[in-house]
């Protein structure tokens, strides 16, 4: 049937079973390797008990006179390369591929195997339309590439140069180019150059010569797909971008993951974006540790030690874990477990608590079933103060042991590392990181000055600099208080977070704070995919970062990505976001159900002022502008110095006629911003309820060059509609690159 470097494939019949196979034989310089012969035996074995759809059967393997063979079931159909010599497929068929292609990935590496020679010569598609993967394996070897562009060739038509050196140039990955230790994120590289040539029709790499691909792969970037000719979601890309990370860690971590968010695109629209999987995973919701040492300290000391618990069981894919914001709400056990867990929707949940006496510490914890109050785990812990690290990874692990959640090897050692060796600088975080959970004025210029005090004593505690652009950020952003203009907000945020990162790549917080500046304050709205994604794989229980995500997608007008993202985000923290999704709905133009969703965040929390702008604006555009107006007055009620509701309700009295009340507030705002910093974002409203485009256009132009308010939203506002057909809002788009 063939030959090729690994061998020649003949047609032959199997007499006991009346069935017709292929028989691969390998070539003679393998009979003389005993090592190689045990490994194929090895792997043969391995493959042969896979028994998987999407890869090749092998039935029989052994030696006849110092020949090896394997004996395969006899594929009708044709290589993928076949197919691509036509250049690129239809986009539904190159997904359909991918799908059966990273089902074969999984059931392989969940049993240990590793391709090494993903390329389309080795994925056959049968005349039934299944596609199955070839020479899972057989043949691994060391030795380092040859000059040729196609080694270890495919047992198909195609004869190529003998050679026994393990990979194809073209789909070869960085650590491969690189002769190191191979993993299943190899495999996952490779794919990622062979989606590319589905979905474009050109490999990703390929240059004149094997030497130029091979520093293509380690230095360059894939083409952007932009520049292919054909029409390739923002979803897809980020998928194929994630397959194609030079960065180990930064790529998917396995098949799996790379499986689900495939399935995820296949069953969402085109513009959907990856979303991690949450049905029928265990889940589980970290009360805060009881403080039984009657001092302030402990009480910093008892929180910070439940969020530290929850953050890493956060890196855990395997795990719903509810964010803190939600478990917060139960520190005084005021409710039964059943009934908190209910209200979490957590399955499990750990209760503990902690007693300090000088430098030793005594931690109680245990996991109940919420269900049933069965004890699923309990432990003491009395150590001193410096194992508390220690401590919380053994918490961790014994909870996804409890609960048998799978960990992988790299969130292992996630989990597993520490964020210091100093620990008053930890004790410092901790304090800072206490003082801004009230989101005063006070509490972020105390945690301003604790992260700094932290960084003093440990400049290499990542997880300091890390909160410390968080913080930033939110006063960029208006949502903290503070006289600090947005730029000098932003400025410190990229500073921190730039630090935090080259402290600590695998931070998954530090890369959710990039990834909401690049969208937020640089525009690079591919950049911030990107992290955001970086940081879901790293922490894919953050809620913060599933919830900024979707502001993102927002922003860019994706607005059924944003209902998606603030939906898994209300899951993860069902106590907190509400009024996102409310938000998110309104901006969607699914006015009711903003409305409803809102009040009942109101009726839970009466005097949230965001909640009742929602309604407002909610009965506004719905027709009720009696009930909007008064809603959005009270929200002004509420917080009476905050200038985004005002010039909110603004920009309202003007579109109901009430033009002399507008231009009070706008008067008003205008003699507030001679006396502190107003967003300009927030006066523009109010000019563009009365019709006054240009000097609302002024004020907007004035907010992108000063990165204020929520500026980096405009083009899926509802507030500026009436902007969009003006040339000027046209090229403001297009200087954030949204146009």
């Amino acid at each position: 049937l063939g030959s090729g470097g690994m061998g020649e494939v003949y047609r032959a019949r199997d007499t006991r079973l009346g069935r017709e196979v292929a028989v691969k034989v390998l070539p003679e310089s393998l009979a003389d390797d005993a090592g190689a012969l045990a490994r194929f035996e090895r792997e043969a074995r391995a493959v042969a008990a896979l028994s998987h759809p999407n890869i090749l059967a092998i039935f029989d393997f052994g030696t006849q006179d110092g020949t090896a063979y394997a004996v395969m079931e006899l594929l009708r159909g044709s290589t993928l390369r076949d197919a691509l010599d036509s250049g690129a497929l239809p986009q539904s068929r190159a997904i359909e591929f991918a799908l059966q292609i990273a089902k074969g990935l999984c059931a392989a590496h969940e049993k240990g195997i590793v391709h090494r020679d993903l390329k389309p010569e080795n994925l056959f598609v049968t005349s039934d339309g299944d596609l199955k993967i070839l020479d899972f394996g057989l043949a691994k070897r060391t030795e380092r590439l040859s000059g040729e562009d196609e080694t270890n060739a495919p047992t198909a038509s195609r004869q190529t140069s003998p050679g026994t050196v393990m990979g194809t140039v073209a789909y070869m990955s960085p650590e491969q180019v690189r002769g190191e230790p191979l993993d299943p994120r190899s495999d996952i590289f490779s794919f990622g150059s062979v989606l590319h040539e589905m979905l474009t029709g050109r490999k990703a790499f390929a240059r004149d010569s094997a030497a130029e691909t091979m520093a293509a792969i380690l230095m360059n970037e894939p083409p952007d797909l932009s520049g292919s000719g054909v029409a390739i979601s923002p979803a897809m890309a980020g998928i194929l971008s994630h397959c194609l990370e030079k960065n180990l860690v930064r790529r998917y971590q396995t098949a799996r993951d790379l499986l689900f968010n495939l399935q995820q695109f296949g069953s969402g629209s085109a513009g959907s974006a990856p979303v991690t999987a949450a049905a029928g995973i265990p889940s589980v919701a970290v009360l805060p540790f009881l403080n039984f040492t009657a001092d302030a300290e402990s009480e910093f000391f008892a929180d910070g030690m439940t969020e530290d618990v929850i953050a890493n069981l956060a890196k855990i894919r395997s795990l719903k874990v509810i964010s803190r914001t939600s478990v917060m709400s139960f520190k005084k056990r005021d409710r039964s477990l059943r009934e908190i867990g209910a209200t979490l929707g957590a399955a499990s949940i750990l209760d503990g608590s902690i007693r300090r006496a000088g430098n030793r510490v005594r931690i109680v914890a245990q996991l109940v079933d919420a269900r049933t109050d069965e004890h699923l785990w309990a432990d003491t812990y009395d150590r001193d103060l410096t194992d508390i690290f220690a401590i919380q990874t053994d918490v961790a692990m014994q909870i996804a042991a409890a609960l048998q959640a799978e960990l992988s090897p790299e969130e292992r050692s996630r989990i597993q590392r520490k964020p210091t060796v100093n620990p008053h600088a930890y004790k410092l975080y901790l304090q800072g990181r206490h003082a801004f959970s009230g989101s005063s004025e006070e509490g972020y210029r105390r945690a301003i000055g604790y992260f700094e005090q932290a960084i003093a004593e440990d400049p290499e505690l990542a997880v300091a600099y890390s909160a410390l652009a968080f913080l930033y950020t939110e006063l960029a952003t208006g949502q903290g208080a503070g006289a600090i203009s947005p730029a000098t907000a932003f400025g410190k945020a990229k500073d921190a977070v730039r630090r935090a990162l080259a402290i600590d790549d695998a931070l998954g917080d530090a890369h959710s704070v990039a990834a909401t500046l690049k969208f937020m304050c640089d525009y690079d709205w591919t950049g911030a995919e990107k992290e955001f994604q970086v940081a879901l794989k790293l922490s894919p229980g953050s809620a913060d970062t599933y919830d900024r995500y979707g502001w993102m997608c927002s922003a860019m007008g994706r607005f059924d990505d944003a209902i998606r993202m603030v939906k898994r985000a209300q899951e993860l923290d069902p106590l907190a976001h509400r009024s996102d999704l409310a938000n998110e709905y309104l901006r969607a133009g699914r006015y009711e159900q903003a409305r409803d969703l809102a009040s009942e965040v109101i009726a839970f929390e009466p005097r949230f002022t965001r909640g009742y702008s929602i309604v407002g604006w909610a009965n506004v555009f719905l027709g009720n502008m009696a009930d909007g107006l008064a809603s959005l007055e009270h929200a002004v009620s509420i917080a009476p110095d905050s200038t985004l509701f005002t010039g909110q309700l603004g920009q309202a009295y003007a579109l109901a006629g009430r033009t002399g009340e507008a231009r009070s507030i706008l008067a008003r705002l205008q003699a507030l911003a001679r006396e502190r910093y107003v967003s300009p974002y927030h006066i523009a409203y109010v000019h563009t309820g009365l019709g006054e485009q240009d000097a609302a256009l002024d004020l907007l132009e004035k907010a992108y060059e000063e990165r204020s308010g929520a500026i980096y939203g405009i083009k899926g506002s509802f507030l500026f509609k009436s902007l969009h057909g003006h040339p000027r809002f046209q090229a403001l788009l297009k200087k954030m690159n949204l146009g």
